[in-house]
């Protein structure tokens, strides 16, 4: 079925659906691609920054296809085009999850850790396979939130509470940031209709990704951390 409450430009008779929720999710992608070669280039190879570096990677990767598959071109697709953006997402959530459960190896038990690693791996699958069967956005949405909110802002969250840790707090605020474009998105609040609610939460994503790879980058640097 046609839909009729999305904007549609055309660039040389190419059709583009949803161009500012496409350029806004293509400016996340980059913004992603840039701060994963910044890590891969900066020496420092710690498994939590490691872990960091890939999540940009694989969420570079997931908005570039969800800005082409599923906004940009999706009048021409199918639904199930909409998959790999979201799985990918779904890889990446995962190793934001890991990077966090392995910060907080300085608090918490090897037992613990390796117990926190095989729920997250039960997590992924179980909310990957729901998203496959039933096409349904909302169990991505849920599966990222879970992560953020619950996984990464727990972690880190008691870390910086416990030792104030430097990098901690540069990925709390990208939490913050990233639960105030999730707001934007479910409540579908739109700012003008060509920023709708799309381009808003993607927007503040990307200022949300900034802070991510800050924080990435000081994990086990302190203050020395420049730039």
């Amino acid at each position: 079925m046609e839909r009729t409450d999305i904007i549609t430009i055309y660039l040389g008779g190419l059709r583009i659906d949803e161009p500012m929720g496409t350029l806004t999710d293509l400016l996340v992608s980059a913004l992603c691609f840039i701060f994963f070669f910044k890590l891969h280039k900066s020496g420092i190879n710690n498994r939590s920054t490691t872990l960091f570096k890939y999540y940009f990677l694989l969420m570079g990767i997931a908005t570039l296809l969800g800005g082409v598959f599923g906004h940009a071109f999706l009048y021409a697709l199918s639904m199930p085009w909409k998959l790999p953006g979201w799985i990918t997402s779904m890889f990446s959530i995962m190793l934001i999850e890991r990077a966090a459960i392995n910060h907080t190896r300085i608090l918490f038990s090897e037992k613990t850790i390796n117990i926190l690693g095989y729920i997250n791996i039960i997590e992924l699958t179980t909310f990957m396979i729901l998203s496959i069967v039933t096409l349904d956005f909302a169990f991505v949405e849920f599966h990222s939130g879970y992560g953020l909110m619950f996984v990464v802002l727990g972690l880190e969250g008691y870390l910086y509470y416990k030792t104030k840790n430097e990098a901690s707090k540069f990925i709390l605020i990208g939490i913050a940031l990233a639960a105030v474009g999730a707001l934007f998105f479910m409540n579908k609040w739109i700012i003008h209709p060509w920023f709708n609610h799309l381009a808003a939460s993607h927007t503040i994503l990307a200022i949300a990704a900034y802070f991510f790879y800050q924080g990435a980058k000081r994990i086990d640097l302190g203050e020395s951390v420049s730039e």
